[in-house]
């Protein structure tokens, strides 16, 4: 009798264990509570020709004969090699190897230490020691690569053709500059260009933070772009619904600087404005705080978009709230592009992080994340991201990997490459279903 209630506990106790482990992993589908701890602070122009049009899409679309991988669209469904304009890919060209660089630039990523120092006490201290240990949750299949490998980013173009995300978002700092773990990077601008002309890829600026970065620099650095790349046929512009072709911008952690200063650049009175200039162009804002909206639209930006690829992470990545988001942009004359991401996990250079970790449930947490995006009916989908590995979100093939001391995450029971599949089969949707909005 005795034996036989020990195997009833025993059962019980497995049970329970199960009911939990389902109950936490289904958590990582739903926001957070509160705003993450990562955050360090946090009108349209008389509208560029009236509404924003539903496509995007640059001019010069059709690479020369034989360097087609991909048949080029507008906003419209098509047979599988089609790719879309109107789905944005954030992408980074930091890494670095010995082969190529002479040593390996943030795969040895330092292990963050928490601005609590009570706290960091009980996390560890360093860097990591590629090739073995990369500051990633993940392994990439094409292991820790250099970005100026000449084949690395011919694969990286292959691989976003193959998600049919039409335009990558290029991580920019000017010459120069860099964060932190890198080096810097302008000079590969042109080889990036032109690896994504050969895909039929376009390609947007992604402007970073950087130090002494103002409304004043913005204005150089958006003159510069334009004059050494805006004739590009890879330099992506958004075409308006009354046939404006303009570049797109997107400036990552705008809210740093003051919406009156922006006001300046971004205002068609400011006092030394780009709105109707030959660098005038559409300029989309980060929005974190819900307070954020209301600077975004009084810095005369264009639009406003989501990055963080963890529900709950902020205000502005909460998917319960791109619905009102987008109801405020229509109001306003703004375009809202929120940004759907696989999963969340940068404990590999922020130990302390775990609580903002998204689990991607084999694939259901990108699709929530999509699905909440075409929900709100928007121009554009931003991807956070194809290669941003260090926060566990990119969408780059992964494979499993062990080691003596690292056991990798990976896409297993599905194969390395999984999200690329499942961006392809949701770009379709969006574009289907575009389609209905539009009649």
């Amino acid at each position: 009798m005795a034996r036989l209630r020990k195997k009833t506990c025993i059962a019980l106790f497995l049970f329970t264990l199960f009911v939990f482990g389902t109950l936490m992993g289904l958590r990582t589908l739903k926001p957070s509570d509160g705003f993450s701890d990562l955050a360090p602070g946090l009108g349209l122009l008389p509208m560029i020709g009236g509404r924003m049009d539903r496509r995007s899409v640059s001019q010069d679309a059709v690479s020369s004969p034989g360097q087609v991988r991909a048949k080029v669209v507008l906003s419209n469904s098509g047979p599988e090699g089609t790719i879309f304009y109107d789905v944005h890919i954030f992408y980074s060209v930091s890494y670095g190897n010995p082969s190529m660089d002479g040593k390996y630039l943030h795969w040895d990523h330092v292990l963050v230490p928490h601005w609590d120092p009570k706290i960091a006490a009980s996390y560890p201290k360093g860097r990591h020691m590629p090739p073995e240990d990369i500051g990633s949750s993940f392994y990439p299949e094409l292991g820790p690569y250099s970005s100026r490998d000449p084949d690395l980013l011919e694969s990286h173009m292959e691989q976003i053709g193959a998600a049919a995300a039409g335009v990558l978002v290029l991580s920019w700092y000017p010459p120069g500059l860099a964060d932190d773990n890198g080096e810097p990077t302008e000079d590969l601008v042109p080889a990036v260009l032109d690896a994504a002309h050969r895909h039929n890829l376009k390609v947007a600026f992604h402007l970073q933070p950087y130090r002494g970065r103002s409304d004043h620099s913005v204005h150089d650095n958006i003159k510069y772009i334009i004059d050494r790349y805006g004739d590009h046929a890879a330099f992506y512009k958004f075409t308006s619904s009354t046939g404006n072709i303009l570049p797109l911008f997107y400036i990552y952690d705008s809210y740093l600087t003051p919406p009156e200063n922006w006001s300046d650049l971004l205002h068609p009175t400011g006092s030394h404005s780009l709105r109707g200039t030959p660098y005038d162009s559409v300029f989309i804002a980060l929005i974190v705080e819900e307070r954020h909206k209301h600077d975004i639209l009084a810095g005369g930006f264009d639009g406003m978009y989501t990055y963080f690829a963890s529900n709950g992470f902020s205000f502005g990545s909460s998917h319960q709230n791109w619905k009102a988001v987008k109801a405020f942009c229509d109001g306003n004359n703004l375009l809202f592009i929120p940004s759907a991401g696989p999963g969340y996990i940068d404990t590999a250079v922020r130990p302390w992080n775990n609580h903002n970790t998204r689990n991607r449930v084999n694939g259901r947490y990108y699709e929530t994340a999509l699905q909440a995006a075409l929900n709100v009916r928007p121009e554009i989908v931003t991807i956070t991201s194809f290669n941003e590995w260090h926060e566990g979100t990119q969408i780059e093939m992964a494979v499993p990997k062990k080691t003596v001391t690292r056991l990798y995450l990976d896409y297993q029971p599905h194969q390395p490459e999984h999200y690329l599949e499942l961006t392809r089969r949701w770009a379709e949707q969006f574009n289907k279903e575009k389609e209905t909005w539009l009649m």
